[in-house]
């Protein structure tokens, strides 16, 4: 298994993980609506068109799925909310439509898929890959992306899904937009619980699951130890050496700047990685002191 064909390689994750792959012997080619402008060996696709080359399934030995409208961007217009849902199953969906037709069929496709499956906010529970499903709107999203990616499993295919949780990266994702004002502050009430997961332990994860075949199923890509929003705030404004102070931003000032996207902010689960760890993977960066370490060093 050398050839690795990835979608949403230009992302916060995809970029990483070609790096990881490439250092690690293996072939990377991603898909690209436009192809020929990528800095990557790249095949087209057009999910509106329902186009994928065949010449990149044919060349895939294995499938990394990241494509995905980002959820955190722009304000949930009911447009936005519909893209977010359709770039997820609309592209997994072609992907199965393709590859049951296909002459040659990648031995595993590991997808990413959202923490968010288990609702916005479950307090201090801890929850796991069987705990059931939220009834918010990204919970939907969440369970019927899952439903999309794992049809391919029926073609005979190993199909893993990683429901990532708060990635920590010093340049991208949740951590410089927390750290942007002049003094951190925590958000709502604080007390919500933020299951995080340094971007290299996460890229880590999807390598191991590409290479280790009892990985089967869902999982929760987030580190053992979660914490409150108040504490990572804290603790994440120490390590870059900007002020903190412990005045919550009210929530209802956030409901009015974002709309229905506040609740995944003022909301948060205590999401549990015991089943990732029971099947061999291991945390490089395993407490948050670590992981805030590793992303602020001089």
């Amino acid at each position: 298994m050398k050839n690795i064909l990835i979608t949403g390689g230009s992302g916060l994750v995809g970029k990483p993980l070609t790096n990881a792959l490439e250092g690690n012997g293996y072939r990377v080619a991603w898909l690209s609506r436009s192809p020929d402008k990528q800095p990557q060996k790249s095949f087209g696709w057009d999910i509106k068109k329902a186009y994928i080359d065949d010449e990149a399934l044919y060349w895939a030995d294995a499938i990394i799925h990241l494509a995905g409208a980002g959820v955190a961007e722009k304000r949930w217009s009911p447009a936005r909310k519909r893209l977010i849902l359709e770039s997820r199953t609309q592209s997994a969906e072609l992907l199965f439509s393709q590859l049951r037709i296909s002459e040659k069929r990648p031995e595993v496709i590991i997808s990413a898929s959202g923490a968010n499956y288990y609702g916005l906010d479950n307090g201090d529970e801890w929850l796991n890959e069987q705990s059931p499903l939220g009834n918010d709107y990204l919970a939907m999203v969440v369970d019927k992306w899952e439903k999309s990616i794992f049809q391919l499993g029926s073609l005979g295919i190993r199909t893993v899904a990683l429901r990532t949780g708060v990635v920590l990266d010093r340049n991208g994702g949740a951590l410089p937009q927390m750290l942007q004002p002049p003094v951190a502050a925590p958000l709502g009430s604080g007390n919500q619980y933020m299951s995080w997961i340094h971007l290299q332990d996460l890229v880590q994860m999807y390598m191991y699951a590409l290479e280790a075949t009892n990985i089967t199923g869902s999982y929760n890509a987030v580190a053992p130890q979660p914490v409150t929003n108040r504490v990572l705030t804290k603790k994440a404004a120490a390590a870059k050496g900007k002020p903190f102070i412990n005045l919550p931003v009210p929530g209802f000032l956030l409901k009015m700047v974002l709309g229905e996207m506040a609740g995944m902010i003022l909301g948060g689960n205590k999401i549990s990685c015991d089943k990732i760890i029971s099947g061999g993977f291991r945390f490089r960066y395993a407490t948050l002191d670590h992981a805030l370490q590793e992303l602020f060093k001089k």
